[in-house]
């Protein structure tokens, strides 16, 4: 099902595991549990003295609806680059341009109801993001302490949960003095 800002007709890229792209699907095809691999992008957005930026999704959305998740995160649209899609998702969700995004990796994530191949990126903010009312419900910086609080009670995204666990929590704090 799709959610009210999105269209039937938007179609995503399909890839195996090395992200190379092998066809395309639709959007409702790619959620509806078939487990067909598409890629997404996130982007975690850090403050200097290493607190997270996290987005609240909006109650509408087809998946994951209301929890909290990675700063950016969105779909590669077919014919668009990683890198395109990194920056068109920063600029829908929180207004971010200018910024450099640095690659942490990427992984595959299923769930009930698809699977993506995600490449991750961070990148440092001083002043909190602008989140697209139209896009999420709400953001804030999260302390590490918060985080590992609120992790397992059903407060933030299983996938948020994996890539934190992952990708983030073995690299932390992430400061601008501490670049990988």
């Amino acid at each position: 099902m799709c959610s009210r800002n999105q269209s039937p007709e938007e179609f995503f890229p399909l890839v195996d595991y090395d992200g190379q792209v092998i066809g395309k699907a639709a959007r409702w095809a790619c959620h509806n549990g078939s487990m067909l691999l598409h890629p997404v992008v996130h982007l975690h957005v850090f403050h200097p003295q290493g607190t997270l930026y996290l987005q609240k999704r909006p109650s509408h959305k087809d998946i994951q609806p209301g929890k909290w998740d990675t700063s950016v995160g969105g779909h590669v649209g077919w014919g668009e680059s990683v890198d395109a899609a990194l920056l068109r998702e920063a600029w829908e969700e929180l207004g971010l341009q200018g910024f450099t995004p640095i690659a942490l990796g990427r992984y595959v994530f299923h769930s009930a109801e698809e699977s993506e191949l995600v490449h991750s990126f961070y990148t440092f903010r001083e002043e909190p993001p602008t989140p697209n009312p139209d896009e999420l419900e709400d953001g804030r910086f999260w302390s590490l302490q918060e985080i590992l609080e609120q992790s397992g009670n059903d407060v933030f995204t299983p996938n948020f949960e994996q890539e934190f666990r992952a990708l983030l929590l073995p690299l932390w704090p992430f400061t601008p003095s501490r670049q990988l």
